[in-house]
């Protein structure tokens, strides 16, 4: 059966080579994670001069580090010299520079080359061309934000511009004060399935009454299978007996400070492209970073940011961090049964999307046309 032969309350879904299929994992690398601004650290981690993290941003490992002026900067994890990776570690401390363990080429924390073996008798060595190349970067939402591309999209159009699309305007996100609170846990998950099974999970919810029961006893609206992302501006509400946004619907903290009140005691989500889950409640935002690593494998770092009191208190943070933590096991156990059936003959052509879902169509359209206009 083709698309055309479809019903109309149906439409195609991508076949399942775009699940699968190396090279099709190798070209959203090249022109989705390395020519997107992708959310990379949360800025607190890299808490004074010279800690650094590591990531993968598509092929390319890079470093994030706050150099002497306690700025945050980006660059390729690559010495200019033969090639070694500078760090090794996933994150770490330097007391002023970042070394290369190979031969030793030394660079400041703005990527500049201070120092090499007999570098002194090559004066004609510019310090600065052969420093470390450089990754834009930019900071929203207390995340650094880093670009591969050398000229970067609009980062207000793309990221900031997500959040308008689903909310309406910028100040529904600003209220929150992300940027300012503080990271209450942090959980990773390696999940062993496409990075786009779990974009598609996130932005529908006729799942959600099969496998989410914590879920929709907080939000009964999404038993009836239509996620938050299906409504511009709509925040799924909180059931009538349910106090908090917590796994047995006891009361969480105080509403955040600037949260206005048509907010409280409701669920928005929003999805920013290709690699960002944003979850906002009264009393806390969840934010997922994923880091595709194969057309098979997807790191998701799920952040929980609570306002800096609820952390430094002490505060048992627990029912509200179970609440999603299971809703992630749950969703990535479901991405990970999907996972081999991509590779079926009865999945050659793709699925289905029903009404609810019609949504993830247009994301699929925006893969295909980022790809270049490629089919199956």
């Amino acid at each position: 059966m083709t698309a055309t032969d479809l019903p109309p309350s149906l439409i195609a879904t991508l076949p399942g080579s775009f699940y699968t299929d190396p090279e099709i994992f190798r070209r959203e690398q090249e022109r989705l994670f390395e020519s997107m601004w992708f959310c990379a650290v949360r800025g607190s981690d890299l808490d004074k001069p010279g800690a650094f993290r590591t990531v993968q941003v598509g092929r390319e490992s890079v470093i994030v580090t706050r150099n002497r002026a306690g700025e945050l900067r980006a660059f390729l994890n690559i010495c200019r010299h033969r090639g070694a990776r500078l760090c090794t570690e996933e994150s770490g401390e330097v007391r002023r520079a970042l070394q290369c363990p190979y031969h030793a080429w030394t660079y400041d924390l703005d990527g500049k080359l201070i120092a090499a073996p007999n570098l002194v008798k090559m004066p004609d060595v510019d310090r600065t061309a052969y420093g470390l190349v450089a990754v834009k970067l930019r900071e929203w939402l207390g995340y650094a934000w880093v670009c591969l591309a050398d000229e970067p999209p609009s980062f207000e159009e793309t990221v900031i511009g997500a959040a308008v699309e689903r909310l309406g305007d910028t100040a529904s996100i600003e209220r929150y004060g992300t940027e300012d609170l503080a990271l209450g846990r942090r959980i990773t998950y390696d999940v062993k399935a496409n990075w786009k099974l779990i974009v598609e999970n996130f932005m529908e919810c006729y799942h959600c009454a099969t496998i989410h029961p914590e879920l929709t006893d907080v939000l009964p609206e999404f038993a009836e299978g239509y996620a938050a992302q299906y409504y511009v501006g709509h925040g799924a509400e909180f059931a009538e007996e349910v106090q908090g946004f917590t796994v047995d619907g006891s009361a969480g903290f105080a509403k955040l400070p600037e949260v206005a009140e048509e907010q409280d005691r409701r669920y928005y989500a929003i999805t920013v492209k290709p690699t960002v889950f944003i979850n906002l409640v009264p009393d806390h935002v969840i934010l997922h970073r994923m880091f595709p690593l194969a057309e098979d494998r997807t790191v998701v770092e799920c952040d929980w940011l609570y306002a800096p009191e609820v952390v430094e208190s002490g505060a048992d943070v627990s029912k509200s961090v179970e609440l999603f933590h299971r809703v992630n096991v749950q969703d990535f156990d479901a991405c990970e049964r999907t996972q081999p059936a991509m590779a079926s003959r009865a999945y050659r052509t793709g699925g289905v999307l029903v009404p609810a879902e019609h949504h993830i169509g247009i994301f699929h359209a925006w893969l295909i046309e980022r790809l270049g206009g490629t089919g199956a």
